[in-house]
């Protein structure tokens, strides 16, 4: 008798402990799976800052004079400020503009062009020339260097920074005040007259030419 009722009672434990194990099991496959992980955006690139706008500059040749502050900066003392000179137009518009980086202010002055570049006085620049006796503008970027006073009185002599400006210093290029770029010429002769390829102002606008550039800022002559 206890042996059948051992048999009998291990008959009876042995389905309940497979009965736990199986609950288990099917608890853990009732389980929802966890959800997908999104996968992260992929980074957006950078834009590029758009390039200023300066009302009345050519965008072209203020984006090439930028490119020159940016490509000469480490030989400038000021990099808040340019000057821009667009020889595209008659002498008798205002082609130099006084360019105040930080807040696009502009100021537009009157600025002769050289003899060599303009042989039969139309009023337009009809070349460029870096050679010596050449009596012609040159174009490029220049650093605008110290002051000195010589025969159109107080001057500023400009550094060539590129191949077409090369022989700025030794052509004694420079700025200058003179009567012949003085606005009255436009209502006598109806343009400028004309330099040895210096860049020439009017008498009264010299000061405000040098109190803009100081010693070290970028001047960028070219077409537009």
């Amino acid at each position: 008798m206890l042996r059948a009722g051992g048999i009998t009672a291990a008959a009876l434990f042995v389905p309940g402990c497979m009965r736990e194990p199986l609950q288990q099991v099917s608890s853990v496959a009732d389980k929802a799976p966890p959800p997908p992980v999104a996968p992260r955006p992929a980074p957006v690139p950078a834009q590029p800052a758009p390039a200023p706008r300066i009302a009345g500059v050519s965008q072209p040749l203020l984006d090439r004079a930028l490119a020159a502050l940016d490509a000469k900066g480490n030989q400038l003392r000021q990099r808040d400020r340019i000057a821009i000179v667009d020889f595209t137009p008659a002498s008798y518009r205002s082609r130099l503009a006084l360019i105040d980086i930080a807040n696009g202010r502009i100021d537009k002055l009157l600025v002769a062009h050289g003899i060599g570049s303009d042989p039969g006085h139309t009023a337009f620049l009809q070349q460029f020339s870096n050679e010596n006796g050449s009596e012609a503008t040159c174009e490029g970027a220049f650093i605008a260097s110290n002051y000195y006073v010589g025969q159109h009185g107080r001057s500023q002599r400009l550094i060539g920074l590129d191949p077409t400006n090369s022989n700025a210093m030794d052509r004694a290029i420079v700025i200058h005040g003179a009567w012949y770029a003085n606005k009255d010429m436009l209502s006598r002769h109806g343009k400028l007259g004309r330099s040895q390829g210096c860049f020439a102002v009017g008498e009264t606008e010299l000061a405000r030419v040098f109190d803009h550039l100081g010693e070290g800022a970028l001047l960028y002559a070219a077409k537009g």
